[in-house]
């Protein structure tokens, strides 16, 4: 049975959620991202005005006169999440934790896709993959999918996208929009596996960061505890080098990973744990909307 206390944080979600579909993300969501292709609908007589590159030569050939094919976009879509539920998710400064803002994200798009008449699916993971939901259609579908986010804990320390997207290869063999939330802490290289990923399925990847991670607010020794290991370490805030190489070592994760991501022609969106969740979206879909134009 689930806790009250996540109950209520489910609902809230569901709430603030339905208002942002309504809002901002009706008609931005399906001008974005396309169906699969386009499927087949009929044949017909060619008529005057019709575009001569769609005659089907061969019923033409055996009617005696020129017909052509008619294709409908195949809209149907399906939006895979693959969430980071690995221990510093459960880290942030402000009001809500990196998992908790995560999960907003994800009611958004998957209330959204939901509302598209397309399927949804999850895929969590930390060290390892931790559950799988298989792509679904429906409200209460999607919000299934958000209830795991913030109930799922892992079994064990650590972060591996490649074990989750190498899982996401096997178990979803058509093209996909992938959206990964993670808070990139701790997380190696996926290397072939993203590469993999990004060929086959449209992979987005969302940054859920922390003002603290870049920078530490306070003064003196303060002890740190590394939510991955659990491992506590002591640092010191007087310091001004301490501080500027904390803010750089954030600023180089990042780099890093732009590079990579860069060069597959993949895309980064930057949220803040707690911090305002729907219009960093927005100017993504809109970027993506005039960049695909």
């Amino acid at each position: 049975m689930l806790p009250r206390e996540l109950i209520r944080k489910i609902r809230r979600i569901e709430i603030l959620t339905r208002r942002h579909v309504d809002e901002t993300f009706a008609g931005q969501y399906q001008s974005v991202f396309k169906g699969r292709g386009m499927e087949f609908a009929e044949v017909r007589e060619y008529m005057q005005g019709d575009d001569v590159r769609s005659i089907d030569w061969n019923v033409t050939a055996r009617m005696g006169k020129p017909y052509l094919k008619r294709f409908t976009e195949e809209r149907e879509l399906t939006v895979m999440l693959v969430a980071d539920i690995s221990g510093s998710m459960d880290t942030g400064s402000g009001e809500e934790t990196k998992r908790e803002t995560a999960a907003t994200v994800a009611a958004i798009l998957a209330v959204t896709a939901a509302r598209n008449q397309d399927k949804v699916g999850g895929l969590l993971f930390g060290k390892e993959v931790h559950s799988y939901v298989p792509p679904g259609k429906g409200h209460r579908h999607a919000i299934r999918i958000v209830r795991d986010i913030l109930y799922e804990r892992p079994a064990e320390p650590g972060t591996n996208l490649a074990a989750a997207l190498d899982m996401l290869g096997r178990v979803q063999k058509r093209r996909a929009i992938v959206f990964v939330l993670t808070d990139l802490i701790g997380l190696p290289d996926p290397g072939v596996s993203l590469q993999v990923a990004s060929r086959r399925h449209d992979v987005v990847m969302i940054h859920v960061g922390d003002r603290r991670e870049r920078d530490l607010k306070g003064e003196g020794l303060i002890p740190l505890q590394d939510a991955e290991t659990g491992a506590v370490g002591w640092i010191d805030l007087s310091d001004p080098e301490t501080r500027k190489l904390w803010r750089q070592a954030a600023e180089e994760r990042e780099a890093l990973w732009d590079k990579r991501l860069k060069r597959l022609g993949l895309d980064r969106v930057e949220l803040q744990a707690g911090g305002d969740s729907v219009m960093p979206l927005v100017s993504f879909f809109r970027r993506r909307a005039l960049r695909f134009r």
